[in-house]
């Protein structure tokens, strides 16, 4: 079995790429550092490094031990953390989803931390693809997704649904394809997933986004509708979002002949036991809906 401590110190090295500041960090002297390196090389009977002179590159077995190692440290570290304390109203919980579910969720569970000072909600906002990757890498515990997630390291439930809108400029009164087309599409990172969705249903003429110019696009869920209040575009986002613009008068959002609502899930590592108090961050979510 791989000794953990010279693990860590490796992929603590990898990650700094700097033995002294490796040493620092460790609370060790540059020479330990380096010995735990040996030691591990000696283990693993492979060189991990090539050294130029202070510096070092990885060799592709050094490659392969930091992926699969840094995974094996966060899962002890998780373990160690769940057998010190598994309550269901304390500790850490970090949570990512794309923008729409969190401007919802995000208030809920603020509510949830104020009732239960001891528990700790890291949220951030990423696209799909992101929180998924998160999840399935360990840098995150729970992820609230829009699409099904593809990668089997993430095992996943539908908890809810949103309505999709097609949301253009106040002055557009009957948004057909040929204005949709002169207007432009405003993008953001799950535009094209969006707009799939809800155009294919609406407009035969729609093949995919690509079909028609894109005018801009912002990755800053309360800014995407800017650009479409001044006239520059529309854009197709979740009702949640298009609720939370802070300027109705200057955008219109159009109820099509077919509507559609994308499903929400909730995924964690299938490998991962779920913590208790991850558990409670769900059921609370699952509570406002």
């Amino acid at each position: 079995m791989i000794n953990p401590t010279w693990l860590n110190t490796f992929c603590t090295l990898v990650e700094v790429n700097h033995f002294t500041q490796t040493a620092e960090r460790l609370f060790m002297t540059q020479s330990g550092v380096s010995q735990h390196i040996k030691k591990l090389e000696q283990q693993v009977n492979c060189a991990l490094l090539e050294r130029h002179g202070k510096q070092f590159t990885l060799t592709v077995h050094g490659q392969n031990l930091y992926q699969q190692g840094s995974l094996l440290l966060k899962e002890w570290q998780f373990l160690e953390q769940q057998l010190k304390d598994d309550s269901p109203y304390s500790g850490l919980v970090k949570i990512q989803s794309p923008g729409s579910c969190g401007l919802q969720f995000y208030s809920q569970l603020l509510a949830l931390q104020a009732e239960h000072t001891e528990l700790n909600i890291d949220y951030r906002f990423a696209p799909n693809t992101s929180v998924e990757q998160a999840v399935a890498n360990h840098s995150a515990d729970i992820g609230f997704l829009t699409q099904a997630p593809t990668l089997s390291e993430v095992t996943s439930h539908k908890i809810g649904q949103e309505a999709l809108l097609l949301v253009t400029p106040a002055h557009i009164k009957n948004p057909t394809w040929e204005v949709l087309c002169e207007l432009g599409f405003i993008g953001h990172p799950d535009a094209k997933h969006h707009a799939q969705l809800l155009l294919s249903e609406n407009y035969s003429e729609f093949e995919h986004v690509d079909q028609i110019k894109r005018t801009g696009f912002s990755n800053q869920i309360s800014l995407i509708l800017e650009p479409v209040s001044l006239g520059l575009g529309f854009t197709v986002l979740p009702a949640y979002a298009v609720g939370a613009f802070n300027k109705p008068a200057l955008i219109k959002t159009h109820h099509l002949a077919n509507p559609i609502s994308e499903n929400i899930y909730v995924c964690h590592h299938r490998n991962r036991p779920m913590a208790k108090r991850m558990h409670t961050v769900i059921e609370a979510i699952k509570a406002g809906e």
